[in-house]
């Protein structure tokens, strides 16, 4: 039993045990407001809520700049233009051709964005960077949403999302991603691939973020460069394109919580963004090395500090390795218990008695299979994607890999340097979806 409860340890964590409760009371909170109440109490409420606002205004779509940085993306951009004016003027849109070899620049400027081209590439954040000083955004826009050039946006993203703007304290909306499955990838792999990071992404936003959220919390870790908003008036207070990091967005969101910047705003039925995530191997692997890169170089730059986001970030950083280093040595310490408990069995050799019952093979399978599967099931209740528990099956062999690059990206993010220069996945031709997804009421909260 104690092996057990090792294994389930090292392979689930805390966090997700600690945040997940927190994002389930937040659950029950809401509820608990949306309980039936009597008329004279609604409209008390009512009155409450609009008693001192004042000149106050609720932001609109037209007070948000969509900024998207692209580097030759023309079998995608178009739709993504197309996916964003239907929520905001299509003048409202700009794009960062960075160093593009394609048809990028041209797609965008006939699609009505405005389009600023540069020269040599500057990788994401410094194209960001430069189109923010380009088209003046922070002195236009109140509000400037960053957007990656494969994302489709959900038809009531504006609407979900830019009403957690209306408390002053928020200074970021991060954006709930979701996996883009239309066009399908032509392979099987690819399919699995694909529904492997959608697994991930449930997971990750319903288990966690939505705990780490939470008003008194305040601990997210990432606003994800794919789709997320930011007040116009903290930009200039972010060193948005910081040398030597492969990726921006953790850097971003350090920087929010290092300089006390504000409260970071998450809510998995809001602000919904479709990506289109890598169907080969190599493009999942080095999509994936350069996240995990970033992340490793961001808390380098950072350290960590006396708060609350640091002492969750650090218990987070302790979980990650730990739970890699797990599914790592799952399948070797899996076959050494086996053959420790077959030769127990013929010999009565003491010491592979002793290793069998130390590490029994069951506590393995159990601690670490189990849980993994439960996750897929949470997944497919969620997704409705049946199939799931199908290739929910070989899911713990992606899962090994993932902790491989997270263990070997830890050297190269502090002994190492990156350009920032970017070079995207193989995409698939998109095209332009909806949320499909209920929203429910009580949004934000």
């Amino acid at each position: 039993m104690l092996s057990l409860i090792v294994v389930l340890v090292l392979v689930v964590g805390v966090n997700t045990a600690l945040w997940g409760t927190v994002g389930l009371g937040r659950v029950v909170a809401q509820a608990f407001r949306n309980r039936p109440r009597s008329a004279r109490h609604r409209l008390a409420q009512s009155t409450a809520g609009t008693a001192g606002v004042g000149a106050a205004r609720r932001l609109t779509p037209n007070d948000v700049a969509v900024l998207i940085a692209a580097h030759n993306e023309e079998l995608v951009i178009r739709n993504t233009i197309r996916s964003a004016a239907r929520l905001v003027p299509v003048g409202n849109i700009f794009i960062a051709s960075d160093a593009s070899k394609d048809a990028t620049a041209v797609i965008a400027e006939e699609s009505g964005a405005n389009i600023v081209e540069l020269l040599p590439n500057r990788g994401k954040a410094g194209a960001l960077v430069a189109a923010i000083a380009h088209f003046r955004l922070a002195e236009r826009f109140e509000i400037v949403m960053l957007l990656d050039a494969d994302t489709q946006l959900a038809d009531d993203y504006m609407e979900t999302g830019l009403p957690y703007f209306d408390d002053p304290g928020v200074v970021a909306v991060a954006g709930r991603a979701a996996t883009v499955t239309d066009p399908p990838s032509p392979t099987r792999l690819g399919r699995f691939l694909v529904a492997y990071r959608e697994r991930f992404y449930v997971v990750v936003q319903f288990l966690l973020k939505y705990g780490q959220a939470a008003r008194f919390a305040n601990v997210v870790s990432i606003v994800p460069g794919f789709a997320s908003m930011y007040r116009s008036r903290i930009l200039a207070d972010i060193d948005i394109s910081a040398p030597g990091l492969a990726i921006e967005d953790f850097n971003m969101t350090f920087e929010v919580h290092a300089k006390r910047l504000g409260r970071i705003a998450f809510h998995p039925l809001a602000a919904i963004a479709y990506t289109q995530d890598p169907d080969t191997f190599r493009d999942y692997t080095k999509q994936l090395r350069r996240w995990t890169l970033g992340f490793w170089q961001t808390v380098r730059r950072h350290g960590f500090r006396f708060g609350t986001f640091w002492g969750a970030l650090a218990l987070y950083v302790f979980e990650l390795v730990t739970s890699s280093i797990m599914m790592l040595i799952f399948l070797p310490l899996l076959l050494v218990s086996l053959a420790a408990a077959a030769w127990g069995e013929v010999s009565a050799d003491p010491v592979s008695i002793a290793v069998a019952q130390a590490v029994p093979p069951a506590s393995i399978v159990i601690g670490v299979l189990v849980p993994d599967y439960l996750l897929t099931i949470l997944v497919v209740i969620v997704t409705g994607r049946v199939h799931y528990l199908v290739l929910g099956i070989g899911f713990p062999l992606v899962r090994i890999v993932d902790a491989f690059i997270c263990l070997r990206t830890i050297p190269q993010a502090f002994f190492g340097r990156s350009s920032g220069t970017w070079k995207s996945p193989e995409r698939r031709s998109n095209t332009a979806v909806g949320s499909g997804i209920a929203v429910v009421d009580a949004l934000p909260g």
